[in-house]
């Protein structure tokens, strides 16, 4: 009975203090149940209360005419810090880092996007903690209630210090030993909430922000050490790929690569109503090389992520983008090593040079030139800016003009802009119908099915894109700009839409005009992990005068497209991390969270689960080997856009 009564003090006199633990643990929570779905996990809940109890300890110490601005600052921070996340997973299936705020600037730019398909309902639920905080101290402060929470009370502050302390310990007594790595492993931000709780995330996602800081003082050493010795354990630095079949077939012509914005796999083939979604794409893939198994490996940076994967063969930063971030440090990139074997490199684009600071990048990736925004006639737009097939009309001239001035080949990076989300100019995209039509008992009838849906909306973009890329090649056939050259088309990342969209688009029954379920014949399983291999993008080599019609379903990554395109061009990088997929068995895909796919499993590293694509056994002799080689890879690639150690170990060469 005693301990009631203290307990029902507490909540009588200190109501504020109260308020601010629960509703800050509340909605801890539901950031889970939102995102990573683990609300029922003991030890995260255990985690955020602990971080609470440590924010009240301190609010003991602070002067009563301050409380109301401490509550009010540290609450409004939390929420912020929710909302954000919240939004963030539903893009980018991961959490936010403060070492993101240098891209932050590029979200004006898509903010339709944002507004259309990021922000949700639920993002916005957990204003209610600042609204009944303010409510809350409006009631006392009007009926002169006095909060016991307002007093200065050092004794208090301990007790809530050393309470903090006991959870600290608890969490501590209820982790495996292989729980801490992810304090250090940045790219694993998912594991770490899943693990340790939102709060525990964002206090050591800011300490590993300022990681780098103290890293270029004292952690050069150690980085560059690591560094060498993983080019020296797997062969990479010093030992070129085999040769094959296709070694040197390409050497001395033109290149062409169209990078195709939020382009997806699942395109390929894909009809209604016997209408293919992607015609052209779908001829290219049939007669050239074709990449049905290629994942995009991006991290936030998105398309500047593709584009550096694609060109350098290493793996996106953990701490902010390439592109923004670490523009001045030196790469060996595809446009250098064929700048080498004199070819004239330039890329195109039809928004602001500004983007992704491709302005400077582009300059550090050694393109002669960047044509964009201001070189073009903007005299359609859809969606960011200059539709794409008024772009790649413009860009057949360029081409063209450029081809005739320089004796040698060239290489052109087109990068696409219209099919970007939201896919929402529906006006003016090509007419395509993704209703569906179905016979019943003789009788027509249509069925809305994904019209009109942002899924619907998407194929119905991707058709345009297709359409624009169609005639492109056809308007460089007709100022003969396809004789000696080589057309590269890849996806750059997955339209990021979500999976309850294709839950529907596999499982629709339209005669019944209701979802199947497990049970019913035809169902088609699409879960968490299916969503994720679903995301792969294509991969396209394809020339006029060859009809290869090859089928690759190895799977492979961004990094592989530079060795594999090496290989064929003959050029060669010591400090690629991917492989020539023609000269390769059982390749591993790593991805930007360290999680990695072979033709056998798609290991989640956040959970620590493996899902079976081939009905190959699988134990952890298979999955730790692989899983510690991926984490090398992100760290090492980190190591060496951190500290520009290509440029230091070029130099130690020399």
């Amino acid at each position: 009975m005693k301990n009631i009564k203290k307990i029902e003090n507490i909540f009588k006199n200190y109501k504020l203090l109260v308020f601010f633990i629960f509703s800050s643990l509340l909605n801890a929570t539901l950031l889970r149940f939102f995102t990573v779905f683990n609300y029922l996990a003991i030890k995260p809940l255990i985690a955020d209360m602990g971080i609470i109890l440590l924010f009240a300890a301190i609010s003991f110490v602070i002067k009563e005419k301050n409380k109301n601005k401490y509550f009010i600052c540290i609450t409004t921070i939390f929420v912020l810090m929710f909302i954000i996340n919240s939004m963030y997973y539903t893009f980018y299936k991961s959490f936010a880092s403060v070492s993101l705020l240098a891209t932050s600037v590029f979200v004006v730019d898509v903010g339709d996007a944002i507004v259309e398909n990021v922000i949700q309902i639920k993002d916005l639920f957990f204003l209610w903690q600042i609204i009944g905080l303010v409510i809350l101290m409006r009631y006392e402060k009007k009926n002169n209630v006095v909060d016991k929470t307002f007093k200065v009370n050092k004794k208090l502050a301990k007790k809530f210090a050393l309470s903090f302390v006991c959870c600290f310990l608890l969490v501590i007594a209820l982790s495996k030993p292989n729980d801490y790595s992810k304090f250090t492993k940045e790219w694993n931000r998912k594991g770490m909430v899943i693990d340790f709780g939102i709060y525990t995330f964002q206090i050591n996602d800011i300490i590993q922000s300022l990681k780098p800081q103290f890293n270029n003082l004292f952690g050069h050493d150690v980085a560059y050490k690591k560094t060498v010795e993983f080019y020296n354990k797997y062969g990479y630095e010093n030992t070129e790929e085999s040769s094959n079949q296709f070694s040197g077939i390409f050497e001395g012509k033109n290149l062409i690569v169209i990078h195709a914005e939020s382009m997806q796999t699942n395109v390929i083939g894909l009809e209604f109503n016997g209408v293919e979604v992607a015609p052209n794409l779908n001829k290219l893939a049939s007669e050239g090389i074709y990449f049905s198994n290629f994942y995009s490996q991006v991290g936030v940076g998105t398309s500047s992520d593709a584009e550096f994967t694609f060109s350098t063969s290493l793996m996106p930063s953990s701490n902010g983008t390439v592109f923004v971030n670490y523009a001045d440090r030196e790469y060996i990139t595809i446009q250098k090593l064929l700048k080498e074997k004199g070819y004239y490199v330039f890329s195109m684009h039809g928004n602001n040079g500004e983007f992704w600071n491709r302005e400077e990048m582009h300059k550090s990736m050694g393109y002669d030139m960047f044509f964009d925004k201001d070189y073009y006639v903007i005299d359609e737009t859809i969606g960011l800016g200059l539709s794409d097939k008024s772009f790649f009309r413009q860009s057949v001239d360029i081409i063209k003009n450029i081809k005739n001035s320089y004796d040698g080949p060239i290489y052109a990076n087109l990068i696409t802009l219209t099919n970007h989300t939201p896919f929402s100019d529906n006006a003016l995209f090509d007419a395509f119908d993704t209703t569906l039509k179905v016979n019943i008992n003789g009788q027509i009838v249509e069925r809305d099915y994904i019209n009109n849906t942002v899924l619907g909306n998407y194929y119905r973009s991707v058709h345009y894109a297709d359409s624009a890329i169609g005639e492109f090649i056809q308007d460089l056939d007709k100022e003969g700009l396809l004789e000696n050259t080589v057309i590269v088309i890849y996806g750059d990342h997955d339209a990021r839409i979500d999976s309850e969209y294709y839950n529907f688009l596999y499982n629709y029954n339209p005669y019944t005009d209701t979802l199947l379920n497990s049970n019913d014949e035809g169902y088609t399983l699409f879960n968490e992990y299916i969503y994720e291999l679903d995301r792969k993008v294509p991969f396209i080599i394809w020339t006029k005068d060859n009809n290869y019609s090859i089928n690759v379903d190895e799977p492979m990554g961004m990094i592989d497209a530079m060795p594999t395109l090496g290989n064929m061009f003959n050029f060669y990088s010591s400090y690629q991390m991917g492989h020539d997929i023609f000269s390769i068995n059982d390749n591993m895909v790593v991805l930007s969270d360290g999680s990695f796919i072979t033709d056998k499993i798609y290991y989640n590293s956040s959970k620590e689960e493996q899902f079976p694509i081939s009905k190959v056994a699988i134990n952890d002799d298979y999955i730790k080997p692989r899983s510690e080689k991926a984490d090398e890879m992100i760290e090492i690639s980190n190591y060496i856009i951190t500290y520009n150690l290509i440029k230091e170990m070029n130099e130690g060469r020399g």
